[in-house]
């Protein structure tokens, strides 16, 4: 895929960042010394953990040079390091591992998780937030849209084949044996949008990338077209004008 957009991400920031505080919220320590911040992106919730646990050693993670680049200029305190989740491994033991909204992007999580788990010192926290929105009429449209037989070639298979996340209680029977704790739970959330178009600008940040980037400009346009009419049957304006985008949230925290 192309480079991540660090200014098209954060057009949302705020909408963006709400999940993060509701998983930071749940974290049952009270100080720490090293925090990984795992898929970090332009800093958002690196700035949060920053900002809770003052004194603590926070280190951003991310695959992205240009969103690095955006969380360096933000916090330039941080350490920031350009490295595949799926391979990290820290010098130290973490006190808490913070994964928010990125590891769906990374297969493996039978594997993934419970390594994460033992970079973690005794009594430390995974804390990890995933979009459960697979099935949503957002990214039902954009597999259908892809399929039709104008798009037929263009967009690669791997586009179709997004890294699922596991059920509640996969996670669960994956994480117990492994924590002292574990936290679970899912929040729907309803966030207000200005328009129609307005999800598509969401959605280029993150979920439509792999179905748009590689597409010529102008059939970029002609995909967004076709991908706004398959979805405005199912976000209908609401009494204001505005439309409802319904998110889907996965939360998990475990204390080892």
């Amino acid at each position: 895929m192309q480079e991540w957009n660090p200014e098209l991400y954060r057009q949302f920031e705020d909408e963006r960042t709400r999940p993060a505080q509701a998983l930071l919220a749940r974290i049952p320590l009270a100080t720490a010394d090293n925090i990984a911040d795992l898929g970090c992106g332009p800093g958002n919730s690196t700035a949060l953990l920053v900002e809770r646990f003052t004194e603590a050693r926070v280190t951003g993670v991310d695959t992205s040079p240009s969103m690095l680049a955006s969380a360096r200029a933000r916090l330039p305190g941080c350490e920031f390091i350009e490295q595949d989740m799926a391979s990290w491994r820290p010098a130290l033991a973490q006190d808490i591992v913070f994964a928010n909204a990125s590891l769906q992007w990374v297969g493996g999580h039978l594997q993934l998780l419970p390594r994460l788990m033992g970079q973690l010192v005794a009594g430390g926290v995974l804390a990890v937030q995933m979009p459960n929105n697979r099935e949503e009429p957002s990214h039902r449209a954009m597999r259908e849209v892809a399929s039709r037989a104008k798009w037929r070639g263009r967009i690669p298979d791997a586009a179709f084949s997004r890294v699922g996340i596991l059920s509640v209680a996969d996670y669960y029977d994956l994480l117990a044996p492994l924590a002292a704790g574990v936290d679970i739970w899912q929040t729907r959330y309803y966030h207000v949008m200005p328009s129609l178009a307005a999800i598509a600008v969401w959605l280029r940040a993150t979920g439509l990338r792999p179905f748009l980037d590689p597409l010529t400009p102008a059939e970029r346009d002609s995909f967004l077209d076709d991908y706004l009419q398959a979805i405005a049957p199912a976000y209908p304006p609401r009494a204001d004008g505005r439309v409802l985008l319904a998110f889907p949230r996965l939360f998990i925290v475990a204390r080892r």
